[in-house]
């Protein structure tokens, strides 16, 4: 059973993770995801300004997960944008039941409405991850950002908290 904590309760989890992100960013970040930062500056900025998991299974990084641009107010959230990284060795079935049990996980610790997901449309593997979830796709953004010095398109997926 997977379980999903911070990527601080062992030193090995923040290795892993450090080099998956690294290992698939081209699929997680655009072109100005640094800003001039450093890498490492840059990606414990991001451990500290989200919701950060890492998934792991019997003492292995799986993947990791993170919540981002949340709405909401200091008593409630609404919604907030998920990204999601797993090694290569788990894509499938796995990732599927991860994403399931995520979420649950998500609407009952934050009490989410609604959980978005932004991807470029290339990423053919997160958008069926995605849909297998029960996301859809609400928009098409194009020329949303730059990518590898081009303009890059971006789809929204989003899923809807059943119980609302």
């Amino acid at each position: 059973m997977p379980r999903f904590v911070s990527p601080f309760e062992n030193p090995a989890y923040l290795e892993q993770v450090i080099f998956l992100y690294l290992k698939y960013s081209a699929f997680l970040d655009d072109d100005y995801a640094l800003n001039g930062q450093k890498f490492l500056d840059y990606f414990f900025n991001l451990l500290h300004r989200t919701a950060f998991y890492v998934i792991v299974e019997h003492g292995i990084v799986s993947g990791f997960v993170y919540l981002d641009n949340f709405i909401g107010d200091a008593n409630r959230f609404h919604s907030a944008e998920l990204t999601t990284c797993f090694d290569k060795r788990f894509w499938g079935d796995y990732t599927k039941n991860c994403a399931r049990l995520f979420l649950d996980f998500c609407y009952e610790k934050f009490g989410f409405k609604k959980i978005k997901a932004l991807v470029y449309p290339e990423n053919v593997r997160v958008k069926t991850l995605l849909k297998s979830a029960g996301f859809e796709k609400e928009a098409l953004l194009k020329c949303e950002t730059m990518r590898n010095n081009r303009l890059q398109d971006v789809e929204v997926y989003s899923k809807l908290y059943e119980k609302y």
